[in-house]
Formats: structure tokens, C-alpha cells, sequence
């Protein structure tokens, strides 16, 4: 997801507002893959967390789990969801860059599709960092700029606009504090929901607070 329009509450309201769910009700693939890393009781923070697919998959691993998001629509179509599903979910309406972060607090970050231009991202993600308790992981999937031509190819998925997509480097340096478990480009062939379809161009990485 991005944050960065004229009104993205609006904009977020909007692709969550039909029955269905725009990325699908199963967790992102990347995200799964790291199940052998998560514990139960494990305190979880998924910002941008849409309608709840991710967040509600970690809560049925077992763990504690907050998500964020801008759209009510999402925060509310998220919480059925758990309930659905029989899980717990703390679902909170926030603004990812205005939410009061706590202090060494989550053992799990995932940041799944979260695109925000550079300064946006930059700040978050040091948020993000001291959000972490030691020994904590940030999980992240975001699309690459090598993404827009897979667009033009008619895969459906991430930002239109070259800010808003994220290179190798700019996680690097994000996240020089952390220790780098998994860092890469890779390529994927997504089928989440009708939004995220097609061969795919994204970066990964898993890190951890010392």
C-alpha cells in the first residue's frame, strides 16, 4: 500500500469498500515463509495491514497481534475476519506515520506492501526499529522500481510512481542498526486477490535488533 495521495483514507476506503477482499484472504507468501522464526506469545505489529489477511495469519501462529491501517473500511473488514477465523486481532484505525510508537515493544514488524516516499519511509522505518524489542525481526516485502515495467506487461500491483517503490540500498540504510538475516531482489508471480496478479518484481529481507 501507499500513504502518499491527497487523501489516502479516502483513496484506502474506497478499494476496501466491496464484499470481497482486494488482496485476498490468505497471508502474503514471503510472510508465511518465515513461520519457522515465530514463537505463541509473541508480540506482532503489522502497520498497514489493509483488510487483515497478514495480521490475522499471525494470530492464528499464536501471537499477539496489533495492526494499523488507514481505512475504516479495512480496520473493520479485518476484524470480521479474525472473527471468522477465531483469533484475537487488535485492529487500530491509525496513520502508520502519526501513531504513537511504542518503545521496544513488538518481537515482529512486518511491513508488507507499506510504500511511502523516501523521507515518509525513512521515518518509519526508524520508528520501526525502536519499536523493536532486542532480538526483534523485521519482516518486509516491498516492490522495486523494476516493478513499473511489469505493470506496462500488465501485471497488477504496487505504485504507479518510481518514489514510491524501494531498492536494495534504501533498506540498508534504513535499517544499518539491524542484523541482516535475508536481504535480495527476487522475482514473484503473485495471485492475491484481484489487486496484486502477474509476474512481479519486489525485494525481501528479514533483519533483526541485536
Amino acid at each position: 500500500m501507499s500513504e502518499s495521495t491527497a487523501d489516502p483514507a479516502a483513496m484506502w476506503d474506497r478499494r476496501y469498500a466491496g464484499e470481497g477482499f482486494a488482496y485476498g484472504e490468505t497471508a502474503n507468501a514471503f510472510l508465511r515463509g518465515q513461520r519457522a522464526r515465530l514463537r505463541a506469545g509473541m508480540r506482532a505489529l503489522v502497520p498497514g495491514d489493509g483488510e487483515g489477511r497478514n495480521g490475522v495469519w499471525l494470530a492464528e501462529q499464536g501471537l499477539i497481534v496489533d495492526t494499523l491501517d488507514l481505512s475504516a473500511h479495512g480496520v473493520a473488514k479485518a476484524r470480521r475476519l479474525a472473527q471468522a477465523r477465531g483469533v484475537t486481532l487488535n485492529a487500530i484505525q491509525a496513520d502508520a506515520l502519526a501513531w504513537g510508537w511504542p518503545r521496544e515493544a513488538y518481537d515482529v514488524v512486518a511491513l508488507i506492501f507499506l510504500h511511502l516516499v523516501a523521507d515518509e519511509r525513512r521515518a518509519l522505518h526508524a520508528r520501526v526499529v525502536g519499536a523493536l524489542k532486542p532480538g526483534g525481526l523485521v519482516i518486509l516485502e516491498a516492490f522495486r522500481p523494476e516493478q513499473l515495467a511489469r505493470q506496462a506487461a500488465g501485471a497488477r500491483g504496487g505504485p504507479r510512481v518510481r518514489e514510491l517503490l524501494y531498492a536494495l540500498d534504501d533498506l540498508e540504510a534504513d535499517f544499518a542498526a539491524l542484523n541482516t538475516i535475508e536481504l535480495g531482489e527476487a522475482d514473484a508471480d503473485f495471485d492475491e486477490g484481484t489487486l496484486h496478479v502477474g509476474p512481479s518484481a519486489v525485494v525481501r529481507a528479514t533483519m533483526r535488533r541485536p
